[in-house]
């Protein structure tokens, strides 16, 4: 076997991997063609090593690549006189299996040039774990990489039908102007027939969220995700509250991320303080309700539901919210702890009034809201999503 045809065999090998169902980028194919270069291609623990170490990214997908590796070299040495050597999972002895870095540098002669060879396993396990990681354990760099993956967030707004109607080839009510004003052209005579159905509109946002002293861990990176929300969107009304309310929707609406926070933040003068929810809304109901609660608006309201003032208070503004809106979402940070029950006075009297209870306390969270907002029903009356944890909610 020559050096030339082992790079074509590990191009199948990669192709052979993918076709079992695992996720390789081309970064990964370009690390193993590179550890290539530097082992012997012709030993079989040292092709496996090689490949182990700069293909397989997660520990369940183990056994689907050993077997893999095991058909797939079996078969192209199978025309060979030599008995080729077994893969190390068959070792008599445990073997320690480390990454592609250590084990170059212990095949590597004392007087061989370095070679720097980036950790891609190390690059993709990081990206993941960022996905699920909560916002409030973020360090500095995390959340400016987070800050980064929401600014990119292909976010869908939620749709509504208008009274208006339109002209539709999907549409099941005749368009009778446009069927006689043809008919009238051709002599009397009906020869097609137009449909039309109710135009398709973004329907309104308005987000109320709680930035105080409890939520303090989560409010910058749910500000960013408001700012791409606001961009996105286009109608989106954002409001703030701790002790009182506060609209940011303008300072959103500016173009630059870094820019529009600062401008948010200057106009908060609550930032991380007391907490009440009942009188924010109140205040929120008689001051800013009537303009912004029009065409079925979906209210998103973002708190943890920790209230020092009156939860029935609550309970009867959010009466008032829903009836006049098309959809009351709750956001809750806690929501995504496995250990969270919602016994909290101000969230345990919200929650026979709202219709969706979703964590958002990571970017998985982040994005399974974006995809939700785009399924909300274009109709009031649509069907409900159970809340998230239901079962320990309802005990």
């Amino acid at each position: 076997m020559t050096r030339a045809s082992i790079y074509e065999d590990a191009v199948a090998f990669v192709r052979a991997l993918r076709a079992a169902s695992l996720t390789l980028g081309i970064d990964q194919a370009e690390t193993f063609a590179r550890a290539l270069s530097l082992v012997d291609p012709l030993s079989r623990r040292e092709l496996y090593f090689a490949a182990r170490a700069s293909l397989l990214t997660r520990r369940e997908d183990a056994p689907v690549f050993d077997a893999v590796f095991e058909s797939f070299w079996h078969a192209r040495e199978a025309g060979q006189p030599q008995k080729a050597p077994l893969a190390p999972r068959h070792d008599a002895k445990p073997l320690h299996r480390t990454a592609l870095a250590t084990f170059m540098s212990e095949k590597a002669q004392p007087t061989a040039p370095e070679v720097e060879i980036s950790d891609e396993v190390r690059a993709t396990n990081d990206a993941e774990r960022l996905q699920t990681k909560d916002f409030s354990e973020l360090t500095a760099e995390e959340r400016s990489q987070v800050a980064r993956a929401v600014a990119e967030l292909r976010l869908r707004p939620a749709m509504r039908s208008s009274r208006r109607q339109v002209r539709s080839r999907r549409g099941t009510k005749l368009d009778m102007r446009r069927v006689l004003r043809a008919a009238s052209r051709r002599g009397g005579a009906a020869i097609s027939l137009v449909y039309q159905a109710r135009k398709i509109k973004r329907r309104p946002l308005v987000v109320l969220a709680d930035i105080s002293g409890s939520m303090e861990l989560y409010t910058r990176v749910l500000l960013q995700f408001f700012h791409t929300l606001t961009q996105v969107h286009g109608l989106c009304e954002t409001f703030v509250f701790g002790t009182r309310v506060t609209s940011i929707t303008a300072a959103l609406r500016l173009r630059d991320i870094d820019t529009a926070i600062d401008a948010a933040a200057g106009e908060i003068v609550d930032l991380a303080g007391g907490t009440r929810i009942g009188e924010s809304l109140h205040s929120w109901n008689r001051l800013h309700a009537p303009r912004v609660l029009r065409r079925g608006a979906v209210v998103i309201i973002v708190s943890d539901g920790w209230e020092r003032g009156d939860a029935g208070q609550l309970a009867t503004e959010l009466e008032r919210i829903r009836a006049r809106c098309h959809r009351i979402i709750w956001l809750n940070p806690l929501l995504g702890r496995a250990s969270y029950e919602p016994l909290a006075a101000g969230m345990a009297a919200a929650l026979p009034l709202i219709d969706d209870f979703l964590p958002l306390n990571n970017l998985q969270s982040v994005t399974s809201l974006s995809r939700h907002l785009a399924t909300l029903p274009t109709r009031k009356g649509g069907p409900h999503v159970q809340h998230v944890q239901s079962k320990r909610i309802r005990s």
